[in-house]
This record gives C-alpha cells, sequence and structure tokens, in this order.
C-alpha cells in the first residue's frame, strides 16, 4: 500500500449487524482514496453501506485536492459511524473532516495518539506526519557496512558487502520512499541507476542528486526516461544546467548563505524545497563524506544499517563527521529494531524525539 505523496490509508466498512462488507486502501496520487474503494467494494459485492460504521487509519479529508471530499462521501452514503486512528496533520484537513461528519450526525470516535493502532499508522505515514508537521521530509539513512564499520576496501571496492537477501530487503525500503538521494561522489565512483529493481513496485521513487559543482556526466546511468530528477547545485553553471534539464533532470541552485559555505549546497534548505515537492521519505544511499555532512548537521532521523559478518580492515567508513573530544558528544541513538535477513542483520536505528509529531 505506497501512495506517495499522499499517506498509505486503510479502510474497513463493517455493517450494523458487524459484517464486513468493503474494504479498500488510497491509490495513487489522483486516485480514489482508501474510503471511496472501500464504499465501491461494498457496492460491488451488492451490500448497503446504510448505518454502517468505517473503520479508516486517518480522517477522511475534507477538501478539494486531486479528489473530492470523502467525509462527504461517507455522509452521502449514509454511514452511521466513523472509527479513525488519527487526525490528519494536514493543515487543509486537520478535525475539518471530522467535524463535517459530526454536523452531519455521523458518530466520529478517534483513538487515543498512544493507542497501539495509532502509533502503527503513523509509523506507516511517518514521512507524510514529517513533511505536513516539520515541513521537511522524513530523513533516513541507508548504510551497508561490515561488523568493523567499512562500508568499501579502501580502493573503494564495495561490491557485493551485505548478501542478495540483504540487497534485497534494501530495495524494499527504497520503493517506500518517495526519492532516492545520493551525491555526486557516489555518481562518479558508481555510475549507479539507483531504482529499484530487486522487489516489485507500482511505482520508481524520485532521484535527488546534490551536485554543487554539476559534474554529473551527461551519460550518467541514472537518467531514465520518466523518471523525476533533482539536481541541487551551489555553482552556477547555466551551460551544464541545460544539457542536464535536456535529459530530464530540474537543476535548482541552492548554494549556503553563510560565509565558506557559497560553494556547498545548503542541505537543510534542500530538504525544505523537497517537502515543497511532496516528498515524504528521503532515502539516503550515499558516500561517507555527505553521510557526515547530514549528520553534522542534524538532518538524519532514521538509520537503515545492514552489518554483515565479515571484517574488512582498513577501509572507508560510514560517515564522516568530528572528530569528537569528548564521549557526551556522541549522538545518541535509540534501537527501533535489530533482524537478521539472510546472513546479515538489519539494524534500524532513530534520534530519539524525532518521531513525536
Amino acid at each position: 500500500m505506497i501512495a506517495p505523496p499522499n499517506p498509505s490509508v486503510g479502510c474497513a466498512v463493517v455493517s450494523a449487524s458487524g459484517q464486513l462488507i468493503g474494504q479498500g486502501h488510497t491509490q495513487q496520487a489522483g486516485g480514489p482514496h482508501a474510503e471511496i474503494m472501500a464504499l465501491r467494494d461494498a457496492a460491488a459485492g451488492g451490500y448497503s453501506v446504510a448505518g454502517a460504521t468505517v473503520y479508516v487509519t486517518l480522517e477522511p479529508c475534507s477538501h478539494h485536492g486531486r479528489t473530492g471530499p470523502c467525509c462527504d462521501a461517507l455522509i452521502a452514503a449514509g454511514i452511521a459511524k466513523v472509527v479513525a486512528t488519527n487526525t490528519d496533520p494536514n493543515p487543509l484537513v486537520s478535525g475539518q473532516g471530522f467535524a463535517r461528519l459530526r454536523a452531519a450526525g455521523v458518530t466520529v470516535e478517534v483513538l487515543p495518539a498512544d493507542h497501539p493502532l495509532a502509533i502503527e499508522s503513523r509509523e506507516l505515514n511517518i514521512g507524510f506526519f514529517s513533511r505536513m508537521i516539520r515541513k521537511t521530509p522524513w530523513v533516513r539513512m541507508k548504510i551497508a557496512a561490515s561488523l568493523d564499520g567499512q562500508t568499501a576496501l579502501n580502493n573503494g571496492a564495495s561490491q557485493w558487502i551485505t548478501s542478495e537477501p540483504a540487497r534485497a530487503d534494501g530495495h524494499a525500503w527504497r520503493a517506500r520512499a518517495c526519492a532516492v538521494l545520493t551525491g555526486i561522489g557516489t555518481v562518479l565512483a558508481d555510475n549507479p541507476v539507483l531504482n529499484v529493481r530487486l522487489v516489485d513496485t507500482p511505482r520508481q521513487p524520485h532521484l535527488v542528486i546534490v551536485d554543487s559543482q554539476l559534474e554529473t556526466p551527461l551519460d550518467a546511468s541514472f537518467f531514465i526516461a520518466g523518471r523525476t530528477c533533482y539536481m541541487y547545485a551551489a555553482v552556477p553553471n547555466d551551460v551544464k544546467k541545460a544539457a542536464l534539464e535536456a535529459r530530464g533532470a530540474t537543476v535548482i541552485y541552492m548554494p549556503g548563505l553563510t560565509p565558506g559555505t557559497e560553494s556547498k549546497v545548503d542541505l537543510n534548505a534542500m530538504l525544505l524545497d523537497l517537502a515543497k515537492r511532496e516528498i515524504n521519505e528521503l532515502h539516503l544511499e550515499a558516500g561517507h563524506k555527505l553521510n557526515g555532512s547530514f549528520v553534522r548537521e542534524g538532518l538524519v532521523d532514521e538509520f537503515l544499517l545492514y552489518l554483515a559478518p565479515k571484517l574488512l580492515g582498513m577501509g572507508q567508513g560510514m560517515l564522516n563527521f568530528g572528530p569528537l573530544t569528548q564521549m557526551d558528544e556522541a549522538i545518541n541513538l535509540s534501537f527501533q529494531s535489530v533482524e537478521r535477513v539472510g546472513p546479515d542483520l538489519r539494524v534500524v536505528a532513530r534520534l530519539p524525539g524525532r518521531d513525536q509529531f
């Protein structure tokens, strides 16, 4: 159920007698929302929804966006009660859907924020909540490394540190993101495609390239027809910009504004811009330098680490920042999960409090 930039929402319709008579989930942007799909499912089964209860994982929308208001459709259908896990964080909705339902005589129940189902549905849409409330995407940094923390050998060789199951799992995380980001160092060293290949997906995530001086080759492998590609630069080069845009990229100049940073992309401003472009989850797959910059500037929310049972010794690390001078300067994380994927470990860790919207 991947619907970016829409939130992923599920809906079930239960008759007054307690029978499940319809269910659905939100389609791709511009398509029907979960409530409409569930009502259609009930109608296709020959069921009347009058007096039924709707269970939905997010407040029914109340505004005209790419589709009409779902709360109006529920009212028109004769729904008696709506049970929702969360209020929509979108300021265009945020309580207004519930208000319109109640004004029409529909009973509305919203689960407490600490209810397990409320937490689970927020997790499913953590990027959407981040974009609506913080005005930036949820930033997830993916790293594949050896057990001693090396992402490549000293000569740059990195294929393959982790196993095929871990690589497929990484592609599943790519698939759920709105966009995949990398830096010019990775583009020049590896010429990656950075699409989803190892799992089925209804859509390819957008691509974001941080390329301060527009060094990207015009024949880079990541140029795929029809895929949205945003390139952020700091040093103007309008000739190269035109050539890259002829390949389908959108080039945005976003230099640092403080003295000494003018030749580097302003990463925080870039995140704000990506949110305006409806990016919910941003999936980073970059080298140790750009990784270090994101961590140093406090822009990473979550780490997705794949650790292989290998020791590589001297090589290239996960990220460069610091050096720190005392232990209390360390960046503390909290483990969300630690699981085996094939022979490897998948560790998901977050900065404490970043998911408290």
